[in-house]
């Protein structure tokens, strides 16, 4: 893919591009794989633009998951028909996402716990409020992170049923443990995830409880459901995509839809250059290299501080001069873009719009 970008010369460095080509190109991928756009439930974390959003509307894709109040907002803003906060609501995030829900009634609103404690507490701020919220209960596959253990899952979700204007509805899990570069042994571990789900749903439906929604999977995992489930799933950084996913899951067949447009700024030795892109301007995980340079791929990084990153070249016959202009794709592109206030877009090697960044922030207006 070609990341050039003509006429720079007024565009400042470092600036986030988006390629709208590739990313059209993702959207289509990721809906082929699914089976069915309506299946798809994806995570607006990796963009949090409003654009975005839109973008993938305009191609039947109505649900979204969001990780903050504002990019539930967000989502709601742009019409969107069902979104999930998939993130356990805490203090004043329980009013907070209650008050959105009453402020956008066309979206429907999803809140997610894995605690009793706090779900008596999501309980009492929906009857002090006047307002029956949908939930579901987080479920931790083996990730750790948040979510109740899978043996435990039927009996708290009976015990949480009998509270009020609480309206259970099914599950969220986000089995980011099954990571594994290699497709044959990830799809294997969802698998056998997805059987010890299907029990789990049956025994809630043989309570006599809905538990009719399912959310599972990320972007290393939402091919591997789609295969062995009827969950909805949720797909996030795949749409924008990034060179870490396309070095670790090559079975994917998205293209980083991003880079950086960054500038040489300085040569102080030999065999080595600087950019002008710190860690304030890209992802400051995983740990080791955080970005790809197109066309010095062989290029060493050396060392990364706030706004300089220093990397050696051996081939001096190709060495960068000062001024010279080069994209970097970024190795995690979701942190990267809440680095950026507004996204350049790309088509056909020149920048034919601006997409501010939602989302950026933590709050909009709740």
């Amino acid at each position: 893919m070609n990341y050039k970008i003509e006429n720079t010369d007024d565009i400042i460095s470092p600036s986030l591009i988006y390629y709208l080509d590739a990313i059209k190109s993702n959207i289509t991928e990721i809906i082929r794989v699914a089976g069915d756009k309506d299946r798809l439930w994806p995570h607006v974390k990796t963009y949090k633009c409003i654009r975005m959003v839109e973008l993938l509307m305009s191609y039947g894709i109505k649900k979204f998951k969001a990780a903050t109040i504002a990019e539930a907002e967000m989502c709601a803003m742009a019409g969107a028909d069902k979104v999930v906060l998939a993130y356990p609501l805490v203090g004043p995030n329980m009013r907070r996402l209650i008050n959105l829900a009453k402020s956008y009634p066309a979206t429907e609103f999803y809140a997610i716990e894995d605690d009793y404690n706090q779900f008596e507490l999501l309980s009492d701020t929906c009857c002090k409020l006047d307002f029956r919220l949908k939930c579901l209960v987080d479920v931790n596959p083996g990730l750790n992170r948040t979510g109740v253990s899978l043996n435990q899952t039927t009996d708290f979700y009976q015990k949480v049923s009998g509270l009020r204007n609480i309206e259970l509805v099914g599950l969220h899990v986000y089995d980011g443990n099954h990571n594994n570069p290699d497709a044959a042994l990830r799809t294997k571990e969802v698998q056998l995830l997805d059987q010890d789900l299907v029990k789990i749903v049956n025994q809630i439906k043989e309570k006599g409880l809905d538990c009719s929604i399912v959310i599972a999977g990320g972007t290393p995992e939402f091919p591997c459901h789609s295969e062995h489930s009827q969950w909805y799933l949720s797909p996030g950084t795949s749409f924008i995509n990034d060179a870490g996913y396309a070095h670790n899951f090559k079975d994917l067949k998205c293209v980083p839809g991003a880079a950086i447009m960054t500038r040489v700024i300085s040569r102080p030795a030999e065999g080595y250059f600087t950019l002008d892109l710190g860690y304030k301007g890209i992802a400051a995980d995983p740990p080791g290299q955080r970005g790809v340079i197109v066309g010095y791929e062989d290029a060493e990084q050396i060392m990364q501080n706030e706004e300089h990153w220093v990397w050696k070249l051996n081939d001096l016959s190709r060495f960068p001069t000062i001024g010279d202009v080069v994209y970097v794709i970024p190795v995690h592109i979701c942190p990267t873009t809440a680095l950026y206030p507004e996204v350049l877009i790309a088509q056909d090697g020149k920048i034919i719009d601006h997409w501010q960044v939602t989302a950026r922030n933590r709050r909009i207006n709740f």
